[in-house]
């Protein structure tokens, strides 16, 4: 008798269940988007209602992403991700789908490497940038880089100058990232970290690979130039080799710097094997050659 008693508790417990997922598919059928997404999934009602809840669960993530502005602003269970309902035979899976503000970051890391850079340089925006006074002429050459990119890959870059913390490498790195959302491969890397990389590794695989990557990306930032220690084998070897192959190809270049073009001839002359004015003249020829030069005098962005 008590094992009876226990089936029919069962029974009577899985037929309220039932009855209240029932009342909670029929309540939910109100909702407009609900009844959307259950029109596209071709399952058998009894599989809806059992995953009503979850349903229920898409309709408020697709919600939130109406009026999102961005991934920082987020509100869904995964970060720049839905969990929608896909039919797989006669039931459903929930899977997740990146949003398009998870797309544009997919694709921009997909197509961009970052070598020793700070976050920022990767979530770095056009869209974000502040249209001060002093930044006017450099952004006016940014958008029309951008929108002659497509059909002129011989556009120059810019070699960009000016005081520290000034937002110099942001607003190049902006431009690239918006470039790779084209699928344009890119490179953007803190100049004196790489030469100690490449050192480290040197006559390895790794070496190579880097190397190959840097002289045939589609666009290339080399950040922070002049605040290496240079040596011979750093200019001559490394940069000279870059610069020349990018030149040969009409390869985008660009160079953030404290250093204007003179003084940073004069850094790149000096080494510990002495002075060399010819070899730090043909570095600098070669940049000129990439390169449009502009000036960017601000306040401390990182204060």
């Amino acid at each position: 008798m008590k094992n009876i008693n226990n089936v029919t508790k069962k029974v009577i417990s899985s037929n309220i269940k039932s009855k209240a997922l029932k009342q909670d598919f029929m309540k939910a059928l109100e909702e407009q988007n609900f009844v959307k997404i259950i029109n596209r999934l071709d399952v058998d009602e009894s599989v809806l209602i059992n995953n009503t809840s979850k349903i229920q669960n898409t309709v408020n993530e697709l919600k939130n992403c109406k009026v999102c502005k961005g991934l920082h602003m987020c509100k869904n269970n995964l970060c720049g991700y839905v969990n929608y309902p896909i039919k797989e035979g006669e039931g459903l899976v929930f899977d997740y789908i990146p949003c398009k503000y998870q797309n544009d970051m997919l694709k921009e890391k997909t197509n961009v490497i970052y070598f020793d850079v700070p976050e920022f340089f990767k979530s770095a925006k056009m869209s974000d940038i502040i249209a001060e006074k002093e930044r006017l002429s450099i952004i006016k050459y940014m958008k029309d880089f951008i929108n002659k990119f497509d059909t002129d890959k011989r556009i120059k870059g810019l070699y960009l100058c000016g005081s520290f913390g000034s937002g110099k490498s942001y607003l190049i790195s902006a431009l690239i990232n918006e470039l790779s959302k084209k699928g344009y491969k890119s490179i953007i890397l803190y100049y004196p970290s790489l030469l100690n990389n490449l050192k480290s590794s040197f006559n390895t695989e790794d070496f190579d690979i880097k190397f190959n990557d840097i002289m045939k990306s589609d666009l290339l930032l080399m950040d922070d130039i002049g605040a290496e220690n240079n040596t011979s084998w750093a200019r001559d070897e490394i940069l000279g080799t870059i610069l020349q192959y990018r030149m040969d190809n009409n390869l985008s270049t660009f160079f953030t710097s404290n250093l204007n073009l003179e003084e940073l001839e004069e850094h790149l002359k000096l080494t510990n094997n002495g002075a060399d004015s010819v070899k730090a003249r043909r570095i600098i020829e070669r940049i000129k050659q990439l390169t449009n030069y502009m000036e960017l005098v601000s306040e401390n962005k990182r204060k």
